[in-house]
């Protein structure tokens, strides 16, 4: 029995132990990262693309999460009416923290709604957590939605300054099927499309007010196949945002992805934008 409770005893210390060590561990790197990222209350908030929902950004956000960036993930739901809803809290002390937004109506192709509700987003978020300025990441069509919502907002007193955007799979100038084929579109020398769809002429208002303190990274694929393309927007279509923001914006880089996984869907789900989001929203 004494054996018993002396073999309990050193089994019991040496959890003890390793629970200590593996939680100094912790804090240690910790510590490490917050030397490493910008510490901030400014809120990155992800849109996602057509057809899709705010699983379509849990993998990015985890990544950063895991790169210890932040603590926080909070949900916003948008309801097919623009009623929004928090699932989850935002601490009043929070640093960098990601808001997954989701929208019930995910096919919505009125961008102004879908910009008015990127408003209804910020305004929701506002109201328990203080910030003066927000990230914006979307995909596919989630690109729209920011960038009607900087087009139609840019300007107006009360409203928090847009610090940085991240467009992944951004299609301003069409979509493979619908009005654009692979190898068709075409850029002048400073980025402008030889032939302007109707989205595009709407979002030409930008050229005269897209702030002149954002940062703009443009991100896009080619699956290496031959078609320019991502396999549902070509390349020339995603770059046409150059021409949009280049000339005001604090400003403009462009990241080609290549290959199986630079595909349209699956370029959400890529470590290598993961890594670019890090470095360019968060890195000191």
């Amino acid at each position: 029995m004494k054996k018993n409770r002396t073999i309990i005893s050193i089994a019991i210390t040496l959890v003890v132990i390793v629970a200590g060590l593996f939680l100094g561990f912790n804090h240690h790197a910790q510590a490490v990262n917050s030397d490493k990222y910008i510490q901030s209350s400014t809120p990155t908030l992800f849109f996602h693309g057509y057809g899709s929902s705010f699983n379509a950004e849990t993998q990015m956000t985890n990544a950063i999460k895991d790169a210890g960036v932040t603590k926080t993930i909070v949900r916003v739901n948008v309801s097919p009416n623009g009623y929004v809803k928090m699932i989850g809290t935002i601490p009043k002390k929070a640093k960098n923290p990601l808001i997954e937004v989701n929208y019930d109506n995910n096919k919505m192709t009125d961008f102004h709604t879908a910009g008015e509700w990127v408003k209804n987003v910020i305004d929701l978020l506002r109201k328990d957590y203080k910030f003066n300025s927000v990230n914006l990441i979307g995909h596919s069509m989630g690109n729209m939605a920011i960038n009607f919502y900087i087009m139609d907002n840019a300007g107006k007193k009360g409203m928090p300054k847009v610090n940085k955007v991240v467009d992944i799979a951004g299609h301003f100038n069409g979509i493979l099927g619908r009005d654009d084929k692979p190898n068709q579109m075409k850029l002048k020398n400073n980025g402008e499309p030889t032939k302007l769809n109707s989205s595009y002429k709407e979002l030409m208002k930008l050229r005269k007010v897209y702030p002149t303190n954002v940062d703009v990274l443009n991100i896009y694929g080619d699956k290496d196949d031959g078609t320019h393309s991502d396999g549902a927007v070509s390349n020339a279509s995603s770059q046409s945002l150059r021409y949009l923001v280049k000339n005001r914006a604090h400003s403009y880089r462009e990241k080609k992805i290549v290959g199986k996984m630079a595909q349209h869907s699956k370029l959400h789900e890529n470590k290598q934008v993961d890594n670019l989001l890090v470095n360019f929203i968060w890195k000191k």
